[in-house]
């Protein structure tokens, strides 16, 4: 006999509004509370109906997406091309927070399968291995990193930083310098960095660099250490860290240096126009995602994996 939540909430011991909470991961719920309900849930196997939704009259797909920050730009920039694919498509969604812990996309995922989601993109990152995903792949896709196994959407790490020192090289720039991110960061850290010290190596330039955080005060704490008496440019991995640099040579009336970044962040854009921002194609990115995703859903044996190509802005 298939379980109903009214028969959750007796056997649980709780009220069927709680078991509601429960299940649509809302708060307000004690974590004992949560707990018994959910081995409540687990025990029966029990899988909320969509019966709610029918009484309208319409089947909407639902989907599951799971950022790793909601304050971070560029990802937001991604979501918003996701969510103007799903208000296109008429379909509803649930959108959750990983805060780079593996942890909590395990328990968003299996949140996601009790709601019995249609289908999940993924905002992917260093420490998130392809075993967590793989028992959703017929019905995933993951952003930002190129995993083997699972459909992906990935930026061109390494040729964004070789389109500024290509770039810079033109215009005649031999002392650059670069700020990055640790390398335990396989994109935005080992990539980008890779590519500036290949790109030196070509050119027989000297390299001078240091490897911080994703954030502003890395690149104020950390441009000190790469400038030298004939740094011209500084080639940042991120938007945000140009925006530390910017202020740190802004503070000390340096108009000398060329300061790059990688996004065409807007606010980057609006403090320090004379920038040169790689475009990284973030919005371009998350309709692509949903793309592969609605195409997974119909061959669920079709994984894709596409790079996002990235360029300059028109107007630089």
């Amino acid at each position: 006999m298939k379980l109903t939540i009214k028969d959750i909430a007796r056997l649980s011991g709780v009220g069927k509004s709680t078991v509601s909470r429960v299940l649509n991961n809302e708060p307000n719920v004690s974590e004992e509370t949560k707990a018994r309900v959910q081995a409540v849930v687990a025990e029966h196997n029990f899988k909320p109906s969509r019966s709610a939704r029918a009484m309208r009259g319409i089947e909407n797909r639902v989907f599951g997406i799971i950022v790793t920050r909601l304050d971070s730009p560029s990802e937001n920039r991604a979501l918003r091309g996701i969510l103007r694919a799903l208000q296109q498509d008429g379909s509803e969604h649930f959108i959750v927070e990983s805060r780079f812990e593996p942890k909590l996309v395990k328990e968003h995922l299996q949140f996601f399968a009790q709601r019995q989601v249609d289908g999940i993109i993924v905002f992917g990152f260093s420490e998130l291995k392809q075993d967590i995903l793989l028992p959703y792949k017929h019905k995933l896709v993951a952003i930002a990193q190129n995993y083997a196994a699972l459909s992906s959407v990935y930026y061109d790490d390494y040729g964004s930083i070789r389109l500024l020192m290509e770039r810079l090289y033109q215009q005649g720039h031999r002392q650059i310098g670069y700020l990055g991110v640790e390398l335990s960061d396989r994109t935005t850290g080992l990539l980008r960095h890779q590519a500036y010290l290949n790109f030196c190596a070509e050119k027989q330039l000297e390299p001078h660099f240091a490897l911080g955080t994703l954030d502003y005060y890395s690149g104020y704490q950390q441009v000190e250490d790469v400038l030298t008496d004939t740094t011209s440019a500084v080639v940042c991995a991120t938007d945000s860290i140009a925006i530390g640099v910017n202020k740190y040579l802004l503070e000390r009336q340096r108009s000398d240096i060329q300061v790059c970044g990688v996004g065409n962040n807007k606010l980057l854009k609006f403090l320090f126009p004379q920038t040169l921002s790689i475009e990284f194609g973030f919005y371009r990115a998350g309709e692509r995602a949903f793309e592969q995703l609605t195409e997974l859903l119909t061959e669920p044996e079709k994984l894709e994996h596409f790079c996002i190509n990235c360029h300059f802005p028109e107007n630089d």
